[in-house]
């Protein structure tokens, strides 16, 4: 730091700023997945209007999946090399506009054509907030940050479906599109006016910044590192792996639930709004609690490897109770299984995403979360298009609850070889 810089954060007006910090990352991520979420809300009313099928509606979900797992890859490429500051202006004002255009879709193609341009701004949103974290806060509490913004994906899911149907009843869809994609533009506005990176950050005190920079190299390698390099790496193999076999099963929730609660359980499109956010409060739950005990590990003497492997196997041993929820005949108590499932996910993928800034120095965090969200949308697509495929073909959720549990083995060899 220079001295200017050391003399700035002397003069600081606010305390904890890391968590403020956070705050604006929880906010994004809350917008990111309401913007994205609303098309599975109200996922009844346009199929029935535009006349779609379960394999057309996973289609569009694909075109989406397509550009934001390429777009995680590339996102945290470029925010390593333009900084985080400029690298979520690009990527939320392009969402914002795609979300946006919704609103005047006509049909399959102009409605798939705007699910690729919002997956390619969405997908920066990943690596961004992992580069922000491992620049924001010492190694212990980066599981807890990353986890408060996962959480914040379970808040959105929360939020959505009674805002979405809401909207809906009030204004008509197509309104409804306008307004949640119009958030975007006020968290630009704090974005820009509030967020600097610490070393020029006026509002952080010297004694917060030396507590963001123990534990961790303070003189990090700079030099771009190839892709092809970062695969020489078990640690990137074993992040991108485990989020291939995971992060399928967070999505099978997230794009199939309101319609499975429809379809199969019999729920109206206002149940669906008045119940279907119970899962993503255990969600937030479990992503609280796993950034939280793997901090606590550390803070007791643990190493950080020992930490957040011991979180990780816990988390993944939950996630089978997807295959008693297929069996169940109780509609509340397949909402209590899903519950347990996205509480172990959550507490999984949250100490998962912190590995790579465990594993690499600052100037290539950006690039390993990145491989990992492709990763993800990889394993995401395959898991989608089947999806819609047994569905359409079969009439049934159930294959894919147990396939959903079929892949746990493999998640827990993957993460816990890392």
């Amino acid at each position: 730091m220079t001295a200017s810089s050391s003399e700035t954060l002397s003069n600081a007006v606010v305390r904890g700023m890391r968590w403020w910090i956070a705050g604006l990352l929880f906010l994004v991520t809350v917008i990111n997945l309401v913007d994205r979420s609303t098309i599975g809300v109200l996922a009844p009313i346009i199929t029935a209007q535009l006349g779609l099928s379960n394999l057309q509606f996973a289609s569009i979900n694909i075109w989406f999946q397509v550009p934001y797992a390429l777009s995680q890859a590339l996102s945290g490429k470029l925010f390593d090399r333009i900084g985080t500051r400029r690298g979520f202006s690009l990527a939320v004002l392009l969402w914002s506009l795609a979300a946006m255009g919704h609103a005047f879709t006509r049909g399959l193609t102009s409605l798939s054509c705007l699910r690729f341009l919002l997956g390619l701004g969405e997908g920066g949103n990943w690596p961004g907030a992992a580069k922000v974290i491992a620049e924001w806060f010492p190694i212990r509490e980066r599981a807890l940050g990353i986890s408060l913004v996962n959480a914040a994906s379970a808040i959105a899911f929360i939020v959505s479906p009674p805002l979405v149907v809401w909207l809906q009843s009030q204004y008509g869809w197509r309104t409804t599109f306008l307004a949640t994609g119009a958030l975007g533009f006020g968290w630009l506005v704090l974005w820009l006016l509030f967020y600097q990176v610490p070393e020029r950050q006026p509002l952080l005190s010297a004694t917060e910044y030396a507590l963001i920079r123990q534990d961790r190299d303070l003189s990090p390698s700079t030099q771009p590192t190839p892709w092809l390099e970062l695969f020489k790496y078990r640690q990137v193999w074993a992040i991108v792996l485990g989020r291939f076999l995971a992060d399928p099963v967070w999505w099978l929730y997230i794009t199939w639930l309101p319609l499975y609660l429809y379809n199969v359980r019999g729920f109206s499109l206002k149940q669906i709004g008045l119940s279907a956010w119970v899962p993503y409060v255990a969600a937030s739950a479990g992503s609280i609690a796993g950034g939280w005990a793997s901090g606590f590990y550390i803070a007791r003497g643990w190493s950080v490897n020992k930490a957040r492997k011991t979180v990780i196997l816990l988390a993944a041993l939950l996630m089978p109770a997807s295959i008693l929820a297929a069996y169940v005949r109780s509609p509340i108590a397949a909402l209590a299984l899903i519950s347990v499932v996205l509480f172990g996910f959550q507490a999984w993928i949250g100490n998962v995403q912190t590995m790579p800034s465990d594993f690499f120095p600052e100037a290539v965090v950006g690039s390993v979360a990145g491989l990992g969200g492709l990763g993800a949308g990889a394993g995401t697509i395959l898991f989608t298009l089947t999806t819609g495929l047994v569905v359409d073909r079969f009439h049934s959720y159930t294959p894919i609850l147990i396939s959903a549990v079929a892949l746990g083995g493999p998640i827990r060899r993957c993460t816990m070889k890392s």
